[in-house]
């Protein structure tokens, strides 16, 4: 009896202490549905968990140069879309489509990106119709 109680308990606060991770994901700060596409150099690639980060400067049109940090998901969920931790370089000139956040800072969640060699690297983001995973082929 009191194992049962113990494991009802511990499943109980496990379950209390994970929904704040479900708030985590939330794309309230993001202006949805709105894709901005930037030209820039990149500063600083971080390939981390729980989320990737580009980090590169672009014009932001009234010719001040802004330092953008837009981020993606883990690498787990990104290498199967071809990202790798040697995607970008310092000074790779890309072209970034993002979803910005509302308030108009410099940061946002990737949409894809354009390499130097024309490569377009597509994000895990279920908002666009372009970027869901694609279903395998079955070989007949």
């Amino acid at each position: 009896m009191k194992k049962t109680l113990f494991d009802i308990l511990a499943a109980a606060a496990l379950l209390l202490v994970s929904v704040p991770l479900l708030a985590h994901h939330g794309a309230a700060a993001l202006d949805t549905g709105k894709e901005v596409t930037l030209k820039g150099t990149v500063t600083e690639w971080i390939w981390s968990n729980p989320h990737c980060f580009l980090k590169f400067d672009a014009n932001d049109g009234t010719g001040t140069v802004r330092n953008w940090a837009v981020e993606t998901q883990s690498p787990t969920s990104m290498t199967p879309r071809g990202w790798s931790r040697t995607s970008f370089k310092a000074g790779d000139e890309v072209t970034v489509t993002i979803e910005p956040v509302k308030n108009g800072q410099p940061i946002g969640r990737i949409l894809h990106v354009i390499l130097p060699n024309g490569q377009k690297l597509i994000a895990a983001n279920p908002t666009t119709p372009e970027s869901r995973p694609v279903a395998p082929v079955p070989v007949q």
